[in-house]
C-alpha cells in the first residue's frame, strides 16, 4: 500500500445548493491525494451543477442515502473511503489523520468526534456525547471512514430510509477493530436552526431509541426528512 494511499471523499447530496460548494472548496485545504464524488439523488435545485463548479465528480441516482453510498463507493478509485455529509466539514488534518488511523494494525474503519457551528447548551451536550466510544452514537454526520476492503466485505450500506449509518458502523465494529478519533467534524446547525433545538433533539432521541430496540426503519421513515428542502 503506498505512503499516502488515495482518499475517496463521497457525498450524498439531495438539493444541498446551499452548502455543496462551501463544503467542497473547504476540502482543499486538505493534504493530497484525494477524489471527491457526489453522488446526487435527483435534486431540483442546482446541486449538481455547484458541485461540477467545484471539481467534484458527480453521479445521479435513485434517491436513498444508503444507495446512493453504495454507488459513490463503487465508482471510488481509493483504497480508503470516507462517507461525508453535505453541510459537514473535516478538520484541515482530517484526511491525514484517515490515512494515519486506517494504518494502524487490524483498524478497518473509524469515525470523528461531533461539533456544530453554532453554539448552545443542547448543541454543546449533544457534542460531548460523541466523546463516548459507542458503536450506537456513530451517526453519518460524523463522518464515516473505511477502507475499501472492510466495505465490501460487510455487503456496503443497508437501504434502510434511515439508521443506515449507524447500522454500517455495527457491521464494521463487528468485522474488524474500529477507531474513534479524538478530533471533530464540524456540521451545520440548520436543522435545529429551523425546527427548534429542543424539539430537534426530542425527534432524533425517539428515533434512536427506536433503532436501538429494534423497531423496522420503515416504520419511522415518516418522521424522518432526507432533503433539506
Amino acid at each position: 500500500m503506498p505512503d499516502r494511499p488515495l482518499v475517496s471523499i463521497i457525498i450524498p447530496t439531495l438539493n444541498e445548493a446551499s452548502v455543496i460548494e462551501a463544503t467542497l472548496r473547504h476540502l482543499t485545504e486538505q493534504s493530497a491525494p484525494f477524489e471527491c464524488i457526489v453522488v446526487d439523488g435527483g435534486s431540483t435545485d442546482g446541486t449538481r451543477d455547484r458541485a461540477r463548479s467545484a471539481g467534484a465528480s458527480v453521479l445521479l441516482t435513485n434517491q436513498g442515502r444508503g444507495p446512493q453510498l453504495n454507488r459513490g463507493a463503487e465508482a471510488a478509485s481509493g483504497s480508503h473511503l470516507l462517507f461525508l455529509h453535505a453541510d459537514t466539514r473535516l478538520p484541515s488534518d482530517g484526511l491525514t489523520q484517515i490515512r494515519h488511523a486506517l494504518g494502524l494494525p487490524s483498524v478497518s474503519a473509524g469515525t470523528f468526534r461531533l461539533q456544530f457551528d453554532e453554539s448552545t447548551p443542547l448543541l454543546r451536550f449533544y457534542a460531548w456525547c460523541t466523546r463516548w466510544p459507542w458503536i450506537r452514537l456513530c451517526f453519518g454526520d460524523r463522518g464515516l471512514f473505511v477502507t475499501q476492503q472492510a466495505f465490501d466485505a460487510v455487503g456496503g450500506y443497508p437501504d434502510w430510509p434511515l439508521f443506515e449509518d449507524l447500522e454500517m458502523a455495527a457491521r464494521l465494529d463487528a468485522y474488524g477493530r474500529f477507531r474513534f478519533l479524538n478530533t471533530a467534524v464540524t456540521t451545520s446547525a440548520r436543522r435545529f436552526r429551523r425546527n427548534g433545538p429542543l424539539q430537534q433533539q426530542l425527534r432524533n432521541l425517539y428515533l434512536w431509541l427506536h433503532y436501538v430496540i429494534g423497531t423496522d426503519p420503515e416504520r419511522l421513515a415518516h418522521l424522518y426528512q432526507y432533503s433539506e428542502t
